[in-house]
């Protein structure tokens, strides 16, 4: 990105950010001049952040660690970016998912930001400014009902909370904005296509194909890179979207088949 963001000296904390959007949000701020904390269930081999905190975002336990870590070494926060989601849900429909399945996409996908909003948004408010990114997903309008009914569930509550919250703070100076991707070329999906490539008997491009094909297409004809997804996340937590509150960005390579 050629833009210059001023994030320079800013404070920043990205969840789940060693792999994928988050690591390549990681980067990029890092490239603006911030200083980033993020975190992750586990160490990664290199880390390319100012400070790492191992925790597992699913328990009270380690959202209160990485906040305690956010105030003792970066002594407060000027930008949350909450990456961290996923499912490991299985297929078979809504039948599959029991008591503990809900629980888990819930405690993945929308309790880390809600702790981690409740424990680092006093902060906020009391300089007068900040900037919280959720990440959610296409996926709370287009559900996969196979295996994705959790997931979708899950975030599509952490837009509502993210749109209430935006109601609440943003008067007091703390922008909140949501981030929706579609389908992300990352470790995972590549991974993922991979093997649905093997059992098709063809390659990796056509394994792509096989998902995008489950999406109902995408009309750019591929997935979004991760530095993609980051340029829109840090763009929109500079000075240059200082009035943009409240609403969802999609990138998605045209997914959504609707307004």
């Amino acid at each position: 990105m050629s833009l210059d963001l001023d994030f320079q000296g800013k404070r920043v904390l990205v969840t789940a950010g060693t792999k994928g959007v988050g690591k390549a949000v990681v980067g990029l701020l890092k490239q603006q001049g911030a200083r980033v904390l993020t975190t992750a269930r586990h160490a990664p081999t290199e880390c390319i952040a100012d400070v790492f905190v191992a925790a597992d975002l699913t328990t009270v336990k380690g959202c209160t660690s990485v906040a305690e870590a956010v105030q003792a070494h970066l002594g407060g926060v000027d930008v949350i970016v909450h990456v961290a989601g996923g499912s490991t849900a299985p297929g078979g429909g809504f039948a599959a998912l029991g008591e503990e399945e809900w629980q888990q996409e819930l405690n993945l996908n929308l309790l880390p930001a809600v702790r981690l909003d409740r424990a680092l948004l006093p902060g906020m408010l009391a300089q007068g400014s900040g900037v919280i990114i959720h990440v959610t997903s296409i996926q709370r309008e287009l559900p996969l009902p196979e295996s994705t009914t959790g997931y979708a569930a899950a975030k599509a509550a952490l837009s509502a909370y993210s749109k209430s919250l935006s109601k609440e703070v943003s008067p007091k100076g703390i922008r909140v904005v949501r981030v929706a991707p579609g389908w992300i070329e990352t470790e995972a999906s590549v991974a993922l296509a991979e093997r649905l490539a093997q059992q098709a008997g063809t390659d990796y491009e056509g394994g792509k194909q096989i998902i995008m094909n489950a999406l109902g297409g995408i009309p750019l004809g591929r997935p979004s890179k991760p530095i993609e997804v980051a340029n829109l996340i840090a763009f929109l937590a500079s000075s240059y979207a200082a009035t943009i509150t409240g609403t969802e960005y999609v990138i998605d390579g045209g997914t959504i088949p609707t307004v």
